[in-house]
């Protein structure tokens, strides 16, 4: 045999030990991160011996307070989504901004608008459960816990929520831009924001659904009905009755900015798929939105889940499972924070 056959087959020989250990190691040690949202670490009974009661006292308080305020539901989804997609679920968006770390995510110019009955909820959800077991508890597991009952609460799917999650250590509101949607952007750039966290573009359509339950205020959409076009003062994609009526809601949202419309025309305190019929009616209210009906890529998925709500229900739960796994962190790359508004050193950076 000849010197480079021998070494050639030497070579294959190394090259199946190499993939046999590395089979090996796949499955004594399985992959930490997967396209930035996979981790084995969690567990669907994480608490189960050292906050047994954790799914108890959370669905509780989340029952209280959305039969007290029904706008809770769609206040914890938002800012849960806006907590996952930067850098990840471990509630940075949560973090109250101070002298120690400056100004954190919550008051970044996009999540200005957010909800305080979302975080009131967690608060009101952490206490309970330092109460019954101190220290154990993760707040990014509290709001991704509260955001699946809600869902679910509302008339949604279920979907198993792994638990595990450690609190973040960062939170910065100049780490916000860039990775949230905005109202203004064209569908190209929102599909490449969620392609570049892992998400295809029936995923991202499957995720705006939350918008069901949702809510947005007057400003985010003022161009679509006071001042689109020098020709046209009305965006003419949207139904007529539709612009008036939130002409007269929004009439004075620059003296209240706290004038707000529900995503959802027709069935706004229900989880369904009426958002998408919505779309194809002309009852959009975010630009963002309707143009998902126009858009050939994503066209046929309003489509679908405008027809299909159990595929829309189906689609929505993987996709909020896979939100729910991006980028969390677990062991020493986070903390149980103390105050889900605080680090518990004060100094994160």
């Amino acid at each position: 045999m000849a010197v480079g056959s021998i070494a050639s087959s030497n070579n294959v020989i190394k090259m199946k030990k190499i993939a046999c250990f590395v089979v090996v190691i796949l499955v004594i040690f399985p992959l930490t991160t997967f396209a930035g949202y996979t981790k084995p670490t969690l567990t669907k009974d994480y608490y189960m011996k050292t906050c047994p009661r954790f799914e108890e006292i959370t669905n509780n308080i989340v029952t209280a307070k959305q039969a007290e305020t029904p706008t809770t539901a769609a206040a914890v989804v938002r800012v849960f989504f806006h907590d996952c997609m930067v850098d990840g679920c471990d509630a940075s968006t949560l973090v109250a901004s101070n002298h120690f770390h400056g100004k954190a995510e919550r008051d970044a110019d996009i999540n200005l608008s957010l909800p305080g009955d979302a975080f009131d909820l967690v608060t009101r959800i952490k206490t309970a459960l330092e109460l019954e077991c101190p220290g154990i508890v993760s707040c990014s597991d509290i709001l991704a816990t509260s955001a699946r009952n809600l869902i679910k609460m509302t008339g949604g799917p279920f979907y198993e929520v792994p638990l595990g999650r450690k609190d973040g250590l960062v939170s910065q509101a100049s780490r916000v831009i860039g990775n949230l949607a905005l109202p203004n952007m064209t569908m190209t750039h929102i599909i490449d924001l969620f392609k570049i966290k892992g998400f295809t573009i029936q995923e991202m359509v499957a995720l705006v659904g939350a918008h069901t339950i949702g809510f947005s205020h007057c400003s985010e959409f003022s161009n679509r009905i006071f001042h689109y076009s020098k020709t046209q003062p009305v965006d003419p994609k949207m139904n007529p009755k539709y612009a008036e009526a939130l002409k007269t809601l929004c009439a004075n949202y620059t003296k209240d900015p706290t004038m707000a419309a529900f995503n959802d025309v027709m069935t706004p305190g229900k989880f369904d798929n009426m958002y998408y019929k919505n779309l194809q009616r002309g009852l959009g209210l975010l630009a963002t939105d309707q143009a998902m009906v126009d858009d050939p890529r994503t066209k046929p998925i309003v489509e679908l889940y405008a027809a299909n709500e159990t595929a829309f229900f189906n689609d929505f739960a993987k996709a909020m499972l896979k939100v729910s796994l991006y980028e969390i962190k677990t062991d020493k790359d986070g903390e149980i924070r103390h105050r889900c508004d605080s680090f518990n050193n004060q100094k994160g950076t």
